[in-house]
């Protein structure tokens, strides 16, 4: 059985727990600024699943990050285990104005006394904060955001300007297992994957964003200053997992050739 306090000391959270929605907003940005998103097990041919329990082992108990699944996977069940009401709901990432494809993105809707939030902290740079179930624009931690009504039961949050990834649309209902259980599958053995071509590892820090893609660490602040460093070796790059990151995943140099490889065809045209 998942220890609660285990995860607290995980997102070295020591306040108290008991539902409520400052708790909310304290837990969600524990828990964001101590766990990166990554996805080095696809890039390391490990499989994944949608389990919560999986999830729990990895990021709490060898100390990992995760992807959306298990990012939010662990924090919905941490939030269940604090008394909170918690809803898996099915999103989709997506791009160029289209729907996101249901279920390659998984949140977190809690009902409060006042009124339903979504708590995602597994958009990799999305909001640090839980935010409200209703059309509105929002800033957290200096980012700005807004979550749009599409009608007909959807939504569409709208992610700030220099994120990885757009938006993603939902419907606040429950997900359906089964669904995310076979995209999360499709998504880490597609070839034409962005999850198993790109290695990403990210973070929030207390002034901004770390963004590793590939072999480019970028580091954004709100104000939109960005600074990018090129890693120029595979010593290099698992030294900044382990020390921007805290990610003490020494296997990772092995991914070096096939992320230099992507680089370069990502690149080839400049």
């Amino acid at each position: 059985m998942p220890d609660l306090r285990e995860y607290l000391d995980r997102i070295a959270y020591d306040g108290p727990v008991s539902p409520s929605l400052d708790v909310l907003h304290a837990l969600h940005r524990a828990h964001i600024l101590a766990v990166p998103y990554e996805n080095l097990d696809v890039q390391l041919g490990r499989p994944l699943t949608a389990s919560r329990e999986a999830a729990w082992e990895k990021i709490v108990g060898r100390r990992r990050g995760g992807w959306c699944y298990e990012m939010n996977g662990v924090f919905g069940l941490a939030l269940e285990l604090a008394g909170y009401d918690v809803t898996r709901v099915a999103g989709g990432v997506g791009r160029g104005g289209a729907p996101g494809m249901a279920g390659n993105h998984l949140v977190n809707l809690v009902r409060l006394p006042e009124g339903f939030w979504i708590a995602d902290v597994g958009l990799a740079d999305g909001p640090q904060d839980p935010f409200r179930l209703e059309a509105h624009a929002f800033s957290a931690a200096g980012f700005d955001f807004r979550l749009e009504d599409l009608g007909d039961g959807a939504w569409r949050l709208h992610n700030h300007d220099l994120g990885a990834a757009p938006y993603f649309d939902f419907r606040p209902v429950l997900a359906d297992e089964a669904l995310l259980e076979s995209v999360c599958q499709a998504i880490q053995t597609h070839p034409e994957s962005p999850k198993k071509l790109n290695a990403l590892v990210m973070r929030h820090t207390p002034s901004g964003l770390l963004q590793l893609r590939g072999r480019v660490l970028r580091e954004v602040t709100p104000e939109g200053r960005v600074a990018e460093t090129l890693i120029a070796t595979a010593a290099e790059w698992a030294d900044v997992v382990r020390t921007r990151f805290d990610l003490d995943l020494p296997e990772a140099a092995s991914l070096w050739p096939q992320i230099s490889a992507r680089h370069d065809t990502l690149f080839a045209a400049t």
